[in-house]
């Protein structure tokens, strides 16, 4: 007993020994924000763009982003009826394992999963498009355990579970959505939950729930059709509740912290919002608008300002005023972005271009562009692009459907 014990120790150790301080583990990065730490990175590309280091053409259907930790590289996808949890050597683009998490989700935008799998040490999770939640080893992608958002009364909304699930402490949290309590923290090593947000009763939509540290306590953010809510990290408990009563349709983008204000936004003609939040979890909102009218591919914050595609439109804001510093419209088109070494990598969702950009209030300023090579002929008709793109340790992950390119961003 005490010679396994050691032997799992050991492993664990071996394995954060390995991980790299520009790993990505999971959705929007280290912080959850979108924002790549590592530096050394291409500053200009060549003309036909950076070189392409390997190529994996059957990480199955759907749109899961990527997550790196270790020299491993984590997605998931749908072969045949099934979704898989899928592993990849980062270095070449091998598969290593793959472990079943359920059914295959069936939408006419495009069939599969949704989510980015979470990293946690010797353990990985990942919730596919029908709600399944599985937490898997990482060494062998062997399946500790399995629950569903239907055994708790989540029913699964129009285009299917999206949530990147939250691996925080001891907790596994997500959003199954429903009358016995919206979000749900789980105990990681044996998957019980802990707690319901049984003052939260809202439908599941597709945001994913955003850790934060305010007013001396650890929160949980999630933006739901008609609200944005923070409830206790170690409890549920509603902390504080603030409208969003522009949301409809689908809320998608990730709610940005910083400095006591919350930045949220999403599409369908929405728009955004900053609320303040006060000493005594007291809210109150210091602007709204639609000049920034983020669908589902993002937005990030970088010092003072944020960037992302409003509709058509690459736009950057103030984030404490709201105010447009600039947009651009003319030169690309809508899509998802991501922020490493003080630029932006911006991916147009209608014909798989990537260009790179200042990240900078000055204004658009191009350093390169070029097209995504490896495209589905699987995707469905109403389908784009719609995998965010991902930058870590030196390479830069795009990702449409079954095909998963990896390009070398390093500067030599």
């Amino acid at each position: 007993m005490r010679f396994t014990f050691s032997l799992s120790l050991l492993g664990l150790i071996c394995f954060a020994a390995s991980l790299s301080a520009s790993d990505w583990p999971h959705w929007r990065g280290p912080d959850r924000d979108g924002v790549s730490k590592e530096t050394g990175l291409l500053k200009e590309w060549p003309k036909e763009g950076p070189s392409r280091a390997w190529l994996n053409t059957d990480v199955g259907m759907g749109y899961s982003g990527v997550s790196i930790a270790g020299g491993k590289l984590f997605t998931m996808g749908a072969r045949e009826d099934t979704e898989l949890l899928i592993c990849l050597d980062a270095s070449d683009g091998k598969e290593l394992w793959s472990a079943r998490i359920g059914s295959r989700l069936g939408n006419n935008w495009g069939d599969g999963p949704r989510g980015t799998p979470s990293v946690d040490g010797e353990r990985v999770y990942a919730m596919g498009g029908q709600g399944t939640l599985i937490c898997a080893q990482v060494a062998s992608g062997k399946v500790i355990w399995t629950k569903t958002t239907t055994s708790l009364g989540g029913k699964k909304p129009g285009w299917g579970f999206c949530e990147s699930v939250l691996v925080d402490g001891p907790r596994v949290v997500c959003t199954p959505g429903g009358s016995e309590g919206a979000i749900v923290a789980f105990n990681k090593q044996d998957g019980e939950v802990l707690w319901r947000s049984k003052e939260v009763t809202n439908g599941a939509q597709y945001a994913t729930v955003t850790p934060i540290e305010h007013n001396g306590q650890r929160q949980y953010l999630q933006l739901f059709t008609n609200s944005l809510v923070a409830v206790a990290a170690d409890t549920g408990k509603l902390l504080w509740k603030t409208d969003w009563p522009n949301g409809r349709t689908a809320v998608i983008p990730t709610p940005i912290f910083h400095d006591g204000h919350v930045f949220i936004t999403s599409g369908y003609g929405a728009g955004c919002k900053l609320a303040k939040v006060g000493p005594d979890n007291q809210v109150e909102d210091v602007y709204a608008h639609k000049d920034m009218t983020n669908h589902h591919g993002g937005v990030v914050r970088v010092g003072d300002h944020l960037y992302g595609s409003s509709e058509r439109t690459w736009t950057c804001l103030e984030f404490k005023t709201g105010k447009v510093v600039w947009s651009e419209r003319r030169v690309f088109g809508k899509g998802s972005v991501t922020c490493a070494d003080g630029m932006l990598y911006c991916l147009d969702e209608g014909n798989g271009e990537v260009v790179l950009i200042d990240a900078s209030p000055e204004g658009w300023k191009e350093h390169g562009r070029f097209k995504l090579e490896a495209q589905s002929e699987k995707r469905s008709r109403q389908g784009k692009v719609w995998t965010h793109p991902v930058v870590c340790n030196g390479k830069l992950f795009l990702r449409d459907q079954e095909q998963l390119s990896c390009y070398d961003v390093k500067a030599q």
